[in-house]
């Protein structure tokens, strides 16, 4: 059965965070998000849930923990509710890429240019994923999170592969991520078969497309905003990508990243490199 939420931390949470004040932060794809106040500072809560179309939001958040776990010697919690999982990890402090960017994204001649710098952040925090074995999967502005002085953060890992192992109960099929950030061979592979493996290099794909969103506030690739996930896929693989308008290093850059073949992207560490090298 399904609901549309939110729903509150689990009491299997709350015992072992004994939490003070908590703000709900999101809620949406079966996924309730809290920020909770414990003695170890601040918590995110995730609470999953099934939606009316996917099953596997409820297993998210267990899934998540499972893989940060491996990757962290952080303190990582999680648990199973009613209706699916629940999990908490150490909140991060700090804007979205998105956020951050938004002044680059307004329609004058004095925009400011896009900061290298924190583009290279992302970057590095993408290519540290991958070079510890794991493909992120769902690579997108969101889930870039640029502190002032605790560096950028690559989060919500909970359809991240190719690491170790994760709990078979809480294991589920990979099935594109939001189709905006998803490169051709992803979304062809979901349309054909309604899976797909994720690769490093869609990951790259999918971190130009988060740039150049991030920069202009246009997707790159145009389907209208309320096409079906279908028709989205469709242009995704058939469509043309729009100019890349973007000034600097990053006008050239971000096509390369959004080359069509997988073989001909630059690779995470690449993209590095390139940035490091303009700064």
């Amino acid at each position: 059965m399904s609901s549309e939420g939110p729903y509150e931390p689990p009491e299997g949470a709350l015992l072992l965070l004994n939490p003070g004040n908590k703000r709900l932060v999101l809620n949406r794809r079966g996924s309730t998000v809290w920020e909770v106040k414990t003695d170890l500072g601040p918590y995110a809560v995730k609470v999953g849930y099934p939606t009316k179309t996917h099953a596997w939001t409820a297993l998210a958040p267990a899934r998540e923990a499972a893989i940060l776990r491996q990757l962290t010697q952080e303190r990582i919690l999680s648990g199973e509710w009613e209706r699916g999982t629940w999990s908490a990890q150490p909140w991060r402090k700090g804007d979205s890429l998105y956020e951050l960017w938004e002044p680059h994204r307004i329609a004058t001649t004095d925009a400011p240019t896009p900061d290298l710098g924190e583009a290279l952040s992302c970057a590095v925090a993408l290519a540290a994923l991958h070079e510890k074995g794991w493909v992120h999967g769902d690579v997108q502005p969101a889930h870039f999170i640029i502190g002032r002085s605790a560096g950028t953060f690559l989060i919500d890992l909970a359809l991240a592969q190719g690491g170790g192992k994760v709990p078979r109960r809480y294991d589920f099929p990979y099935r594109g991520c939001l189709v905006h950030y998803e490169a051709p061979e992803i979304s062809a592979s979901v349309l054909e078969t309604s899976t797909a493996t994720p690769t490093r290099e869609a990951d790259v794909y999918a971190l130009g497309a988060a740039l150049f969103i991030s920069a202009t506030g246009w997707r790159h690739v145009a389907y209208p905003d309320d096409a079906p996930r279908e028709v989205q896929r469709q242009a995704i693989v058939a469509g043309p990508h729009r100019p890349v308008n973007v000034p600097g290093v990053l006008g050239s850059l971000i096509p390369h990243m959004l080359s069509r073949s997988p073989a001909d992207r630059p690779t995470s560490a690449e993209v590095c490199e390139a940035l490091s090298a303009a700064l």
